[in-house]
């Protein structure tokens, strides 16, 4: 997703060292975040925690917003990122599998980006991201419906429908108690819930696969 003409970076890294450079600006990024919050963050306080200076950051990007969104933009590619490889590892796996495979890849993507991933949700807020999110979430859909169409043993009527709702509920309940500081104990609960949530939604969904009985495959 291209961003608006404000929130563009000036250059993107194509090598190694540039990419470490990107990285480690990223890194400080989140961490000022989680010290001084949005409104107190400073393309200085960034530079220093990163170990460059401002005029490599500048080499990057415009303004702290620029700075910011793609911070953004990284952590949500890296959902993506982890969506797609589910995928690809559950291609043709019956329905159950699949639910199950979904839900824990993509709660591990959210948690790999702890505590930050709180901090980010102030940032969606605060910058111009519905084109960004818009973005994603399509493309998220388009993954979900991809593989859920593969199943071995199930079928949809609806399989955009249904993929629309459990990325919802995926989202919805990970950013519930992302967003409200997650105990170990409530992350705990995700772990062994969230999986059982996806699969017992699409198990009460689906139909068995080359059958013309209006039964979901559950019953």
């Amino acid at each position: 997703m291209t961003p608006s003409d404000g929130l563009r970076p000036r250059k993107t890294p194509r090598q190694a060292r540039s990419a470490a450079t990107v990285a480690a600006i990223f890194e400080a990024t989140i961490q000022v975040l989680l010290t001084e919050g949005y409104a107190g963050l400073t393309t200085t306080q960034v530079a220093q925690r990163a170990g460059v200076s401002v005029g490599t950051m500048y080499q990057y990007f415009p303004h702290r917003q620029a700075l910011l969104y793609a911070v953004l933009e990284a952590y949500l590619e890296d959902v993506i990122q982890s969506l797609e490889d589910a995928a690809a590892r559950l291609f043709h796996a019956p329905l159950a599998e699949m639910a199950d495979g979904l839900g824990r890849a993509y709660l591990d993507a959210k948690l790999r980006g702890m505590p930050g991933s709180r901090a980010l949700y102030v940032v969606a807020a605060e910058l111009e991201t519905a084109p960004l999110v818009h973005d994603i979430t399509q493309r998220t859909d388009r993954i979900i419906a991809g593989l859920l169409g593969q199943a071995s043993d199930a079928r949809f009527d609806d399989l955009h429908r249904v993929s629309y709702a459990l990325r919802t509920m995926l989202n919805g309940t990970v950013r519930a108690v992302l967003e409200n500081a997650a105990s170990p104990e409530n992350i705990d609960v995700l772990r062994t819930e969230l999986p059982t949530m996806c699969r017992s939604y699409l198990l009460a969904a689906a139909k068995p696969r080359n059958a013309t009985s209006s039964s979901p495959l559950c019953r």
